[in-house]
């Protein structure tokens, strides 16, 4: 009994000095992440740790526009490869829309048509997007706005010379890394600090801004920040009110934000949503920014977003992923653990694929053999 207690003290002493280090050292976010992804048996962010954070609405339209389903739809069965990919590698939801109409949808592991998963990075292209409705609202001059007109903390030297451009290219020169695995990477410390400006402020210019991709989710973070400033408005309503309801959107939705006291949203990732709202994102940009008859975004601003910025890049442009398979280009959101909107615009094809994994992973920012798979096998099926 005598020994029970004294282990039972040993812990409580052990677990407060711990705690009091976190705190100490500026790493109290562990604590966050250990309660909401680690003793869940996780080792990085899964498809619905959106329960375990705060989060902001953003209401689907008031006038919803359910995708029609096509003359052909879910007449083919899924290619061998396919579903043994799905299988493998845990997709939720596979939907292909073909001249905009449904024409194959599949749902697993208990999600449905309408089951909210985490977008990941999906929501950089969104941002993007949001950045340029910035500058055709007049909100901001252009692409070559100094970021230092917005956040203050990024006006000496190099930094001075950043602009919001960069940002939604990628081309910051800040010191970000973008480790997801690394408890102590400040990819993590910005996934669960509960201040996420003060993390922004604090990047250091490592490199000449402009000059090159480097992709780094902290990019689009700063570009959040500077729409924030821009427009006077919160991110979560910019979206609702530019984006969101006018493609009529089906459903709401949820944007995680660092906290309840400083209510800025993980701008990088992080929109709880469903495969056939986030197409119509992907429609907006295949329709040049048309939706409805009505021009939602510039023509000019949707054909920036898929063209590279550097040559030596040419699978990135402002927010958006490129990729050519089998003698087609495709442009793409894509996303954390497989979650990706492909687009083919001559073709009029949009394929989503949302899961819990992705096929072995290439190296950050590098395309893995599922997105190849997954645009190859829509194509043979449609192809029967």
């Amino acid at each position: 009994m005598k020994f029970l207690k004294k282990l039972l003290k040993f812990l409580v002493i052990f677990f407060a000095l711990v705690i009091a280090t976190l705190y100490i050292t500026d790493t109290d976010y562990l604590i966050k992440a250990v309660r909401t992804i680690y003793l869940k048996g996780h080792s990085t962010a899964y498809l619905e740790d959106y329960k375990e954070f705060d989060n902001q609405l953003i209401e689907a339209s008031n006038n919803p526009e359910p995708w029609p389903k096509h003359e052909a739809y879910n007449s083919v069965e899924p290619t061998d490869r396919l579903a043994k990919a799905n299988e493998d590698w845990k997709t939720i939801a596979y939907v292909i829309i073909k001249n905009d109409s449904v024409w194959f949808e599949e749902y697993f592991d208990g999600f449905g048509e309408d089951s909210k998963s985490n977008s990941f990075s999906m929501a950089k292209s969104y941002v993007s997007g949001l950045m340029f409705k910035a500058i055709q609202d007049g909100y901001i001059k252009s692409l070559d706005q100094p970021v230092c007109d917005f956040l203050p903390a990024f006006c000496d030297a190099k930094a001075k010379k950043m602009t919001v451009g960069d940002l939604s290219s990628m081309a910051s020169g800040t010191n970000w890394d973008e480790a997801y695995y690394s408890p102590l990477s400040i990819t993590t410390r910005a996934y669960f600090d509960d201040d996420l400006a003060k993390v922004m402020n604090g990047l250091k210019m490592e490199k000449e801004p402009g000059q090159a991709f480097k992709y780094a989710s902290g990019d689009t973070q700063m570009l959040a920040m500077v729409i924030e400033k821009a427009t006077g408005k919160k991110m979560y309503d910019y979206l609702e009110e530019s984006f969101w309801k006018p493609l009529g959107s089906e459903n709401d939705i949820l944007w995680q934000v660092d906290s309840e006291d400083h209510d800025l949203v993980k701008a990088y990732c992080c929109m709880a949503g469903n495969a056939k709202d986030f197409a119509r994102f992907g429609k907006l940009f295949k329709d040049h920014g048309k939706w409805d008859g009505k021009q939602i975004l510039d023509s000019a601003y949707v054909a920036k977003s898929v063209t590279p910025r550097f040559s030596e890049s040419p699978e990135y442009g402002y927010g958006w992923w490129m990729k050519d398979v089998d003698g087609k280009h495709f442009f793409m959101m894509r996303g954390h653990l497989g979650q990706y909107v492909i687009v083919q615009p001559e073709d009029n094809v949009i394929i989503v694929r949302l899961g819990h994994q992705k096929s072995p992973d290439s190296g950050i920012g590098k395309f893995t053999n599922d997105i190849t798979l997954y645009i190859q096998e829509a194509y043979e099926m449609m192809n029967k």
